[in-house]
């Protein structure tokens, strides 16, 4: 068993697809499951359950995905302390919003291959909330996340940016309308929300301090998505206004002015301190700090 073989596990555990493995581990598809069936013999283990339909890993393949994470994590950070004359090398993998792709990560992403070429830097997207969960399983090394709420004592946080939690509505009248000089009727009014994340949780605490239960006509994984279904008429919403600033639906939404006033998000790079000790992820929070 080597770093390439747990590599390779990992990507085929993450993606539950041998065809799109193979391709991101840039080998033939029969290649890879060889080496999946290798190590099976190796660990005496099934790690997959296969049919035509589906592939699922096995409580031995969860098992083992935990620890090629941290295996791999441990080599890349092993690989990099032998670095000479200052040249950094290696991988960090980041994941982000499309919204935090789009405003935040381009000059912090440049000046980190400006400074350090050799590094290579993987970068995959989904919605925000997810970022903290994907730090914590190893799957990522970095994530911009919104400031946890509840400090953990394995992450390290570093802020960037600081944007409102503002209230939005479509622009077209729907089956509601937006009264501008009263307050919400929530019991009245549908809304859109994010599955989980801080918005949510910050909607929900507002809401059960006012003891009131909302209609809630959708909920949506990801910001983005929440600001189409808003766009749509499905309801009023709540998001970061950073994010509300860059969508392609900015101009078909209104910002509602009398809606209550939500702590603000703080937006920033999350990783653990375990993988801080890595001179390739150091070097990234290093150069954010500095403001580059």
């Amino acid at each position: 068993m080597d770093i390439h073989t747990l590599t390779a596990f990992i990507k085929t555990a993450e993606l539950l697809h041998f065809g799109k493995a193979s391709r991101a581990c840039n080998m033939s598809a029969s290649a890879l499951s060889r080496l999946i069936q290798r190590l099976e013999e190796q660990l005496d283990q099934q790690l997959f359950i296969r049919d035509n339909r589906s592939v699922i890993l096995t409580k031995a393949g969860l098992t083992l995905l935990d620890y090629a994470r941290e295996a791999v994590q441990n080599w890349s950070q092993f690989t990099e302390s032998l670095t000479m004359n200052n040249e950094l090398s290696g991988h960090i993998s980041v994941y982000a919003s499309i919204t935090a792709v789009y405003s935040l990560l381009p000059e912090l992403i440049e000046s980190y291959r400006r400074d350090y070429p050799a590094v290579k830097v993987d970068l995959s997207t989904g919605a925000a909330e997810q970022g903290i969960e994907k730090v914590l399983s190893r799957e990522v090394d970095i994530a911009v996340v919104a400031e946890p709420e509840n400090a953990q004592l394995s992450l390290e946080f570093l802020p960037l940016i600081k944007t409102p939690l503002v209230f939005i509505a479509p622009k077209q009248p729907y089956a509601f309308e937006i009264n501008h000089n009263a307050k919400l009727d929530f019991l009245k009014l549908p809304l859109v929300l994010p599955i989980s994340g801080a918005a949510r949780r910050r909607l929900d605490a507002w809401l059960n301090k006012k003891s009131i239960k909302p209609l809630i006509s959708t909920e949506v994984s990801g910001n983005e998505g929440l600001i189409a279904m808003v766009r749509l008429g499905s309801g009023i919403g709540v998001v970061p206004k950073l994010v509300l600033e860059r969508s392609p639906f900015r101009d078909n939404v209104q910002i509602i002015k009398n809606a209550p006033k939500l702590k603000p998000f703080v937006v920033g790079l999350c990783t653990t301190k375990h993988n801080l000790k890595r001179p390739a992820v150091r070097a990234l929070f290093t150069i954010a700090n500095r403001g580059e």
